[in-house]
């Protein structure tokens, strides 16, 4: 096996946390090594196009994940190229509630408090919206979290069918807000405000992913490196267990021995926790880090719906749908006193798309009824649960264990989701709830904590068994609350970045 050079800090994935850490540590002069099991993503014709988008899953990995509480297998809704799952988001980057941090109880179980609270990552939350050029309006969100600035970029404007529905929304006594958008709409940006945004790769690279805001800048750094088709393979400790000091890696066909004097993790809630769990030796026989035996447990997703609600005498021609959310519901109300979670638009519901979910139903009618819909994500908090896991079988695959939970909560959301569009004037409401497949907000595998009794990290993101060995992604969740994840984790890796440099944490100007 070869040995390749040393370096400062190896970085294994690079999405939002790899991507991010990388771009955070390119003035330190350290030498950085990021290590991308995929390629950079085409900029092709392909991007746009729903049949290859979702007929041909033509960016989705060709592997099969095992369901292992069910039986059968099902395609993961990751994507191995630079740049990592935020090649493909919807690029909505909200803020987590001020509460979110708390414990909270739920119908269905209690959501674990963090071991850092708002006012710790509020400071970062503002370098991160800058940092992926984030457009957003404050004042409008029922629940919205104090900020110490106003967003750097003003909100995506709503076309007029979108306009005349909030007015509708408003009318009913409810509070919908410009969703944050991470959409390159700046003086001179990339962004045509297409339909073909959320779920699809930017072909004009107008969307705040970390490849186009993190990676190629870092990459212009002499002591950035990038490989790229490289599988990270086992994470190496040495005698003592104590420190992590070298990678196997395999790449174009040959194996190699990486040293590194920090080695970060940065693959993705379930990836993130195989290689550490297939990094077992004599000192980690559970896994690498895994002395709590939470490492792989309390796999969140969310709960998912998609909601359609169709006007058959109305249509709606809006190309860029994405601009509107709803929280009135988030923490509840006189009717449910316990959270349901969060309501946002979808980017424009095409026909191609609606093949997919519905092979059943004749073109034409779902080309009908694209024409006239308005279309929801509907997102509700998936508790932890230390049954709810990943882990690598005897047959060398990924298997997830998953059964939702929190079901009553969200329901009682998709029940008041029908009911504001129906006022609305919209008739019809078509709802699908998405399982185990739908895991593009992944979450909690590896969570974070001050006891290496309950936590696999901590508040820094650095394993508790492992002094030199860090957790940058979704992974240190300890709730996924029902927010996208991809703002907090941009937020608390550059948190991390001060601590790794030896800087003091921000303070926010909240407390001034």
């Amino acid at each position: 096996m070869a040995v390749a050079a040393r370096y400062d800090f190896i970085i294994i994935g690079t999405g939002m946390g790899g991507g991010t850490l990388a771009y955070a540590l390119r003035d330190s002069g350290a030498r950085i090594l990021l290590i991308e099991r995929g390629d950079f993503l085409p900029q092709e014709p392909q991007n746009w196009q729903v049949s290859a988008v979702f007929d041909d899953a033509r960016y989705k990995p060709k592997e099969d994940w095992i369901d292992a509480s069910n039986g059968g297998t099902f395609k993961p809704g990751v994507h191995y190229y630079v740049g990592g799952n935020t090649k493909v988001y919807g690029a909505a980057l909200p803020r987590l509630r001020r509460e979110d941090f708390d414990a909270l109880e739920h119908e269905g179980g209690t959501s674990p408090a963090w071991p850092i609270r708002y006012e710790d990552l509020e400071p970062y939350y503002n370098l991160a919206e800058i940092l992926l050029f984030v457009h957003g309006r404050s004042g409008e969100d029922l629940g919205e979290p104090p900020r110490a600035r106003p967003y750097p970029f003003p909100e995506v404007e709503h076309e007029p069918a979108i306009a005349e529905l909030i007015d509708s929304l408003r009318d009913q006594g409810l509070h919908p807000f410009c969703l944050p958008m991470a959409i390159d709409l700046r003086e001179g940006g990339r962004c045509i405000r297409c339909n073909t945004c959320d779920g699809f790769p930017c072909q004009v690279h107008a969307k705040g992913d970390a490849e186009v805001c993190c990676l190629r800048p870092a990459l212009m750094r002499d002591n950035v490196e990038l490989w790229t088709n490289a599988r990270a393979r086992r994470i190496l400790t040495d005698s003592s267990g104590k420190r992590a000091v070298a990678l196997e890696v395999e790449r174009k066909g040959e194996s190699f021995t990486v040293s590194g004097d920090t080695i970060i993790v940065a693959c993705g809630a379930v990836n993130s926790a195989i290689l550490l769990l297939g990094s077992a030796d004599d000192q980690h026989r559970n896994g690498l880090a895994n002395s709590s035996g939470m490492l792989g447990r309390n796999y969140m997703a969310h709960n998912n719906t998609a909601l359609t609600a169709v006007a058959p005498l109305k249509s709606n021609p809006t190309v860029f749908q994405k601009t509107m959310a709803v929280n009135d519901f988030y923490f509840g109300d006189d009717d449910f006193p316990w959270p349901m979670g969060n309501l946002q638009l979808l980017g424009k519901l095409q026909a191609g798309m609606l093949s997919v979910a519905k092979p059943g139903i004749p073109k034409p009618i779902l080309t009908a009824m694209a024409k006239r819909s308005v279309d929801w994500w509907v997102m509700s908090e998936d508790l932890p649960d230390p049954k709810n896991r990943v882990f690598l079988g005897s047959d060398g695959r990924i298997h997830v264990q998953w059964e939702a939970n929190n079901r009553v909560a969200h329901q009682e959301l998709i029940g008041r989701a029908a009911r504001m569009m129906r006022r609305a004037g919209y008739a019809f409401v078509f709802t699908e709830t998405l399982g185990i497949e739908t895991n593009s907000h992944q979450c909690g595998t590896a969570r974070f904590g001050a006891d290496p009794a309950t936590s696999v990290l901590d508040p820094f993101c650095r394993t508790h068994d492992v002094e030199n060995l860090f957790v940058m992604d979704s992974s240190f969740f300890p709730s996924s609350t029902a927010m996208n994840p991809a703002l907090t984790i941009c937020a608390q890796t550059l948190r991390v970045a001060d601590h790794l440099l030896g800087k003091a944490p921000l303070k926010s100007e909240l407390a001034s």
